[in-house]
């Protein structure tokens, strides 16, 4: 490939990453439109469901010099209404003479019928560039698309010997400042964030994000499970004055009395059958896809990361390690239940990405 069109390439991903706490349900796109001699014409990247995506922004900065030139994009273009109208349309009208994309959109809305159109029109397509760079990006909305469900990003910060707590129940803090900071950029990418009952009990967190970047028109979530309603209803996260929308999940019925105080602070309660875990994940994912909730972040504890992990529901890990020695058999490790009989069973990941940041180690990979 000429160094020309791998710099569009980079071009069209720095514009997708500038989406990157903001465009949920839709997904991460950049776009740079080039004239038949060259010269970009356009750029544009999508920045908010219900805006205008990243194709329309490429046209209104071209105008005429549209007409002939060549869209490279990171996924197929729209070629269905939803909050705004098809894409496709518009490129068609604007005389575009090519359109390079990397993914196929897996919305059954588009997926393949947006390039159909194109070629209808006498556009010549191209897909297939940098298509791993492309999923990598996107890998919430496609998982959330083709499974119906939210994809699940597990978290947690550990001792280089695997505890997150000594055996007294001390964690603050294991991980650096920069570890904790970076980890709140999870928590602004993602649309919600889940915790069971033993976290809020060890720790009673306000679940919040702090930094304020995202601006996706989906609401902040903040999900406790909690199967035997152990928790306060006065825990933090449940309080109206902390920012989010608290939810609590639990295998009580919807006439329990006990769940009264958490609706009078204004907590959304949903209950749900027992699944092999007590609460039915499953259940959960797939009520949760139905609010547009495209990602979870799950934060803890041990057991509700087993009961996850159990139920072939993560999809991504990100591990925070510290370079201390804990010890002791009865400090808690991230990861508890059962665990697997065998080590031919055990998760593995791939893909993994290893950096560090301040003293810690950074590690992160998708489940196999």
């Amino acid at each position: 490939m000429a160094d020309s069109e791998e710099a569009l390439w980079r071009r069209v991903f720095e514009l997708a990453e500038k989406g990157r706490y903001s465009t949920s349900p839709n997904p991460r796109v950049g776009a740079v439109l080039v004239s038949p001699e060259g010269e970009i014409v356009g750029e544009g990247f999508h920045e908010r469901a219900g805006d205008p995506h990243a194709e329309v922004h490429c046209l209104e900065q071209a105008g005429e010099k549209a007409r002939g030139a060549t869209l490279y994009i990171n996924i197929e273009p729209c070629a269905h209404f939803g909050r705004t109208p098809p894409c496709v349309d518009a490129l068609i009208e604007a005389g575009i003479g090519r359109v390079v994309a990397s993914l196929e959109d897996p919305d059954p809305r588009t997926s393949g019928k947006g390039f159909r159109k194109l070629e209808e029109a006498g556009i010549e397509v191209d897909t297939g560039s940098h298509a791993n760079e492309a999923r990598r990006l996107n890998e919430e909305f496609i998982v959330s698309v083709r499974h119906q469900r939210p994809h699940v990003l597990l978290k947690w910060g550990a001792s280089l010997d695997g505890k997150i707590a000594t055996r007294f129940g001390h964690s603050h803090w294991i991980t650096s400042e920069e570890a904790r900071g970076d980890s709140m950029k999870l928590r602004e990418q993602c649309d919600a964030i889940l915790v069971g009952a033993g976290t809020i009990l060890a720790d009673d967190p306000q679940l919040t994000r702090r930094l304020g970047r995202n601006t996706s028109i989906i609401p902040h979530r903040k999900i406790v499970v909690d199967a035997r309603l152990r928790v306060d209803p006065a825990a933090l996260v449940f309080s109206p004055d902390v920012p989010g929308e608290a939810w609590l999940v639990t295998s009580k019925p919807e006439e329990d009395p006990d769940l009264v105080p958490f609706r009078e602070r204004g907590v959304n309660v949903l209950s749900l059958p027992d699944g092999p875990t007590r609460v039915d994940l499953k259940a959960l994912l797939s009520y949760l896809h139905r609010l547009e909730v495209r990602s979870l972040l799950v934060e803890g504890g041990g057991t509700t990361a087993w009961n996850f992990l159990d139920a072939g529901l993560v999809d991504r890990v990100v591990a925070y390690i510290a370079p201390i020695l804990i010890g002791g058999e009865t400090a808690p490790g991230p990861i508890r239940g059962d665990g697997v009989p065998e080590l031919k069973l055990a998760r593995r990941l791939m893909g993994l990405e290893v950096s560090t940041i301040g003293p810690d180690v950074r590690i992160s990979g998708r489940i196999a």
